[in-house]
């Protein structure tokens, strides 16, 4: 393993605290610098960790030559710019999901990112959670055979979290759900149908102006005969937090438990057996390894979307080992920014599908892997294809 160090600032410190000490663990990390507005909250943190280098201003971090990678936990609102503004920087930049809140500041994104060579990972949990490292090893060693159908779903509710989630489209925040369905065969989404049903509080409606409560969505993949179903809900629903996906197989399947801690299943044929999925912190480096397993905060603090998704299957170290591992080794990390685009863009793509009553939309070609560069692309021509 490389001895090359890396000084990390992180950016967002709610739940971004999860992440200090895993990167101060590192043996590629230099835990070097925190940003957060509060200023009450920021000393708090930084005298905890022992992190002198503390910044209230995030324009003011970028200036910082010390700085390598910027690992942003910032309202999602904000995300795009702050993305933008690391990478024009020179900065490494990692963003907690979704990567952006619209089509053409994911363009962005990607184009700031061509443009500087640096490496961007969106820092989507589910594909390094347990249950999926399971499934993809499975697939990866042929158990499952060929696959022929995804399913996947986020239900989740979001009352008491801060105002500017109220009224979000469901299917803007969906690569919990999407990623998964992506990621197993390595595909990517071509194109998107999806239905809006049910209806939240009127008192929602104006923020965002989205009436639904339940968005359900058909992804058609790029070059093959699969389609993925997800379903995503954040208000008015009676339904335990579920963070799932189902992998339908021609020899094996997998299927969500519909109850936490219920367990999983794995059908053989028309055999099914409840597995019990192991831990996969032996991927890791021993320094970090016992993170799959401990979070950072008490049960009291743990942030809503750490505690709601049940540790996020112990992914955080897998996100830390990959952005760094990726950068050390001159490689792209996953999901990198035009997979991060075509995860997320999936998603806001779908929401204007559901507000056309179905329509299909297809992705921006900039969003595939082998697509054009996204500064070859109008920002008023990705606004049209939205539509």
């Amino acid at each position: 393993m490389s001895s090359q160090k890396l000084n990390v600032a992180i950016v967002g410190l709610s739940f971004g605290a999860e992440f200090i000490p895993i990167y101060q663990a590192h043996e590629n990390a230099n835990m070097y610098a925190i940003c957060q507005r509060n200023e009450e909250s920021l000393k708090q943190i930084g005298d905890a960790y022992n992190i002198a280098t503390r910044y209230t201003d995030y324009e003011e971090l970028l200036k910082d030559p010390k700085i390598d990678i910027v690992h942003i936990n910032t309202p999602p609102f904000m995300h795009a710019d702050q993305t933008v503004a690391a990478l024009e920087a020179g900065k490494h930049a990692a963003c907690t999901i979704p990567m952006a809140m619209s089509v053409e500041d994911c363009r962005r994104i990607v184009e700031a990112q061509e443009k500087s060579g640096k490496t961007y990972m969106m820092m989507e949990t589910v594909v390094y959670s347990r249950e999926y490292l399971y499934v993809k090893e499975l697939f990866d060693k042929g158990e499952m055979g060929k696959l022929q159908f995804l399913r996947s779903s986020h239900q989740q509710d979001m009352a008491g979290w801060p105002g500017y989630w109220e009224g979000l489209p469901p299917m803007y925040n969906a690569t919990h759900a999407i990623s998964p369905t992506l990621a197993i065969g390595g595909n990517e989404a071509e194109s998107v149908q999806c239905i809006g049903s049910g209806t939240i509080d009127k008192s929602m409606h104006a923020q965002y102006g989205s009436p639904f409560c339940i968005e359900s969505a058909h992804i058609k993949f790029k070059d093959s005969d699969l389609y993925a179903e997800v379903t995503r809900s954040l208000f008015d629903v009676a339904r335990q937090y579920r963070e799932s996906f189902d992998v339908h197989c021609s020899k094996k399947s997998f299927e969500w438990s519909l109850i936490e801690d219920d367990g999983h299943i794995i059908h053989t044929g028309e055999s099914p057996e409840r597995v019990e999925v192991p831990d996969y912190a032996h991927r890791l480096p021993e320094s970090i390894a016992h993170f799959t397993t401990k979070g950072v905060y008490d049960d009291e603090n743990t942030h809503l979307s750490f505690s709601q998704g049940g540790g996020h299957g112990g992914s955080h170290p897998h996100l830390v080992h990959e952005l760094l591992d990726a950068i050390v080794n001159n490689r792209e990390a996953y999901p990198n920014a035009r997979q991060g685009a075509n995860i997320t863009c999936s998603g806001i793509l779908a929401h204007e599908s559901a507000l056309n009553e179905g329509k299909k939309i297809m992705l921006p070609e900039w969003t595939l892997a082998n697509g054009p560069k996204a500064s070859a692309y109008a920002p008023e021509a990705e606004l049209a294809l939205a539509k």
